[in-house]
């Protein structure tokens, strides 16, 4: 499946994996890709809708995570 975002890569391998860390990993990168403001802030509302992994799934749909 590819992901929303695919130019947009996040690290999360080898990287704090608190769900804090996850997001503000997510969020830095979005921004770094030039999202919207709008957009990043859809990932997120969906991202924090559920538990951990909610969380992940989420970045996974959205972003290249590695």
């Amino acid at each position: 499946m590819t992901p929303k975002h695919p130019d947009v890569v996040v690290t999360l391998t080898g990287q704090d994996g608190n769900s804090f860390a996850v997001l503000g990993r997510c969020r830095e990168a979005a921004r770094v890709a030039g999202l919207s403001e709008d957009e990043i802030a859809a990932f997120m509302d969906e991202a924090m809708a559920g538990d951990y992994d909610q969380l992940l799934q989420t970045a996974m749909r959205w972003f290249e995570i590695r």
